[in-house]
């Protein structure tokens, strides 16, 4: 039995048409909500950390992953957060390894495939007096990471999950980023890996003979950096191994993946067929929405900002 594909009641704002202005409108003028969370750190079997904010609310958990160089100042972050805690939900964002604002301790980094942190915090959290998060949200990077876990894990510690514009396939991001405008992508987030590189090394020596100045791709930086950081044989085994597409079919915990087709970070054909989800996926394809943009409303004043209300509907639903 397998999962099914249905088609996304989303419809993009007017004033908003195609994939690119959907993905920076929120990126470049939604306001970050000023939030009062309380600070936790789960020390690793390895010796490095995780950081974690939660809201000091009552209610299920909701564990909130970010995607690529992400934070709580992301705009889907912290508004998703203030949004989980007035539905009458606990979240909790999980900051990937350096990027909570102090560079981990370890040479290696987070990355699509890293989903052994995840098992890490969601084990920790199981030990809580209130148990296991009821489910979890993950954004690009963060939504590959958490279905990765889902279909790698028998049972995994969580009751739902909902994942947002997922990169199935790393290798088609990677040429996707190479294509048209979505060069723009590429460059910003290729200078803040860069930059979070610098910094992290900067007060110890750099494992790697690599020559950042002259990186200028995803292909270059996975190789060069990604690859060799993190135990992979080079640029194709990370893609191959961290991709989440190859264990969807072995995900029974419910799960709703949120996608546009029209996703500047990825091809249409980079989508996975319906044959190829576990029981527990439903995929909502959107015909337009961007890269975790999803933005609908009739006033350009007044922008509707819907992926909040549909992660909240399913969450307190199930579907």
């Amino acid at each position: 039995m397998h999962g099914r594909i249905t088609t996304s009641r989303f419809r993009p704002a007017w004033w908003l048409p195609g994939p690119h202005l959907q993905t920076l409108w929120p990126s470049l003028t939604r306001p970050r909500p000023r939030l009062d969370l309380e600070r936790r750190r789960i020390e690793l079997a390895d010796g490095d950390f995780i950081d974690l904010a939660q809201a000091p609310v009552s209610g299920p958990r909701v564990l909130v992953i970010h995607g690529l160089e992400g934070n709580l100042e992301s705009h889907y972050a912290g508004n998703l957060m203030l949004a989980l805690a007035r539905g009458g939900f606990r979240p909790v964002f999980m900051s990937l390894r350096g990027c909570s604002g102090e560079p981990n301790r370890l040479d290696r980094a987070y990355h699509s495939g890293a989903s052994d942190d995840l098992v890490a915090v969601l084990e920790t959290l199981s030990e809580d007096p209130e148990g296991p998060p009821l489910a979890a949200v993950g954004f690009s990077l963060g939504a590959n990471l958490l279905l990765r876990y889902l279909g790698e894990t028998p049972s995994p510690l969580l009751d739902r999950a909902v994942a947002v514009s997922v990169p199935f396939v790393l290798r088609d991001a990677m040429l996707r980023l190479d294509l048209g405008v979505s060069r723009l992508y590429r460059r910003h987030l290729l200078d803040k890996l860069k930059a979070s590189i610098r910094r992290k090394f900067a007060d110890r020596p750099f494992p790697l003979q690599v020559d950042l100045d002259r990186i200028h791709d995803f292909n270059q930086f996975d190789e060069r950096i990604t690859a060799p950081l993190n135990g992979f044989a080079g640029v194709f085994d990370y893609y191959e191994r961290a991709s989440c597409r190859a264990v969807l079919s072995q995900i029974r915990t419910p799960t709703l993946i949120i996608q546009a087709a029209d996703d500047p970070f990825m091809f249409p054909t980079t989508c996975p067929w319906e044959h190829e989800l576990g029981s527990g996926v439903t995929l909502e394809l959107a015909a337009g929405g961007g890269h975790v943009g999803f933005i609908a409303g009739n006033r350009p004043w007044r922008p509707h900002y819907w992926l909040e209300t549909r992660v909240l509907e399913y969450l307190e639903n199930g579907a």
